[in-house]
């Protein structure tokens, strides 16, 4: 489990997070969004232990990612937005680079290269920017570490390899791994995602699950605005609108729509779902 406690980081006077906390738990995938400059890679970095904390606390399985042991390094993978083009074959880079983490599986590294159509016996300086996401996100997936962070991994891939990202993630991410995604495209990864987690520069607005979300907040898709709904827009054919669920009524989320209503409503959010993130 990951616990974070009162976090806090700062870029000499320039404040980037403040007294955050929250709980990932074992076996999900968790979406991290928030609008540019709230933190989300220096939380991710933070959490790999690339970063030290001004303040407060991180707690991963009974480590401190800052102190980088070796055990703890086998544990966690940290995907970085931006990746470099070594001068190796894909395969290559991949059986060298695997030996750092206890459980990469080479096999599982060819199957997900498959997956994205991506020529495992290319040199990674040669690849397009798009291959060579794809050739990072493969290994990240084939080193099976408990903790994997992804920051913006579908920055770079086009529609189709979009849909490979999901396809790989789903069929091969351990049931008891926990995954952390930062990402501005919602809409890549809306059938991936849940928990979804919301930060804000000092705070955290939401770290719920889709069904919990579902259960006080209602998605409602028709042609009239209604007075009471928390956040409307317009949409082809009609509107989607955010509203209190009073009835219990089932719905499916729009994580855009999800995101707006947060920011237009921080405090009443967080009391609706009961500060659970602290």
């Amino acid at each position: 489990m990951i616990t974070i406690n009162k976090l806090a980081f700062s870029y000499g006077d320039n404040v980037v997070l403040k007294d955050i906390s929250m709980k990932l738990e074992e076996g999900r995938i968790y979406g991290l969004l928030g609008e540019n400059g709230v933190g989300k890679t220096t939380l991710l970095t933070l959490l790999a232990g690339l970063k030290k904390a001004a303040e407060g606390s991180v707690d991963i399985d009974g480590y401190v990612p800052f102190d980088r042991k070796p055990s703890f390094l086998s544990k966690i993978y940290y995907l970085p937005d931006e990746v470099a083009a070594v001068k190796a074959k894909a395969l290559d880079y991949a059986a060298d680079q695997g030996q750092f983490w206890t459980g990469f599986d080479l096999d599982k590294f060819r199957k997900i290269m498959e997956i994205f159509e991506n020529d495992e016996k290319m040199r990674m300086d040669r690849m397009s920017y798009g291959q060579l996401k794809k050739t990072y996100i493969s290994f990240a997936l084939a080193c099976n570490a408990s903790y994997l962070l992804m920051d913006e991994p579908t920055n770079g891939l086009d529609i189709p390899s979009k849909a490979q990202f999901r396809k790989a993630v789903s069929k091969y991410t351990s049931d008891d791994s926990t995954l952390l995604i930062s990402t501005h495209q919602v809409r890549d990864l809306e059938a991936l995602i849940d928990p979804i987690i919301i930060l804000d520069r000092r705070d955290v607005l939401l770290n719920a699950s889709i069904d919990e979300i579902t259960q006080k907040l209602y998605f409602d898709y028709s042609s009239a605005i209604d007075d009471e709904a928390l956040y409307s827009e317009t949409i082809p054919g009609g509107c989607i609108q955010v509203l209190k669920n009073t009835t219990g009524s089932e719905s499916k989320v729009n994580i855009e729509a999800l995101f707006n209503t947060v920011h237009m409503h921080k405090d009443l959010i967080k009391d609706m779902f009961n500060n659970k993130n602290a």
